[in-house]
């Protein structure tokens, strides 16, 4: 017996999707292949998903609220200052650590159309204009130093994205992309992090 079989067919599906538009790309992978992985027939999966574009806004929309609790969660929990920040990064980290196929969908999303790219965008805003918000408060307050709370959401976000799109340029680099790879750009991300806001 499959390991998630006990699992919805749904949730199922976009497992098998997000690995496969993951780790070999949406163009590479077709409806079939998704089916056979799940062990279900094409014509389940159309059920659930009427093409393979509204899968793929599935996944994307599936993915970005997994990290948007993720980060909710950590919000609550941290303290104050600094402490909240990296609490933050650790949490946007989680995800791509356990499941690297994550980092490659990221890499997908800039090959595919604007309209898929601005479904994350769209998903996305509000928790990245509250970062920022949040940044600014904790300016405001003398808890970090004075920056642009904008630019340090949107660095933040290229870092963790830029380890999808440049992978060629990150090994050339030494970084190795592994979860242990994953976690000391993580680290080194919060030390940059802290030294430029630390109060």
């Amino acid at each position: 017996m499959h390991p998630t079989s006990t699992r919805p067919t749904r949730e199922r599906i976009l497992d098998a999707a997000l690995d496969g538009f993951g780790t070999r790309g949406v163009e590479a992978v077709s409806l079939d292949e998704i089916a056979a992985a799940v062990g279900v027939r094409k014509q389940t999966v159309l059920y659930w998903f009427a093409s393979k574009d509204e899968l793929l806004a599935a996944v994307i929309e599936r993915s970005a609220d997994e990290l948007a609790v993720a980060i909710e969660a950590a919000v609550r929990q941290a303290g104050e200052g600094f402490a909240r920040v990296e609490a933050v990064v650790r949490a946007a980290f989680r995800p791509a650590v356990r499941r690297p196929a994550l980092l490659g969908l990221l890499r997908e999303l800039n090959r595919l159309s604007p309209a898929m790219s601005d479904r994350l965008v769209e998903r996305m805003g509000p928790y990245t204009g509250r970062a920022a918000a949040f940044l600014l408060g904790e300016m405001d307050a003398g808890r970090v130093r004075r920056a642009d709370p904008q630019l340090l959401v949107a660095l933040s976000y290229a870092t963790i994205t830029g380890v999808a799109t440049e992978p060629k340029v990150l090994r050339a680099a030494g970084w190795v992309p592994s979860p242990s790879g994953l976690r000391h750009l993580r680290e080194e991300l919060i030390a940059f992090l802290r030294a430029a806001l630390a109060a």
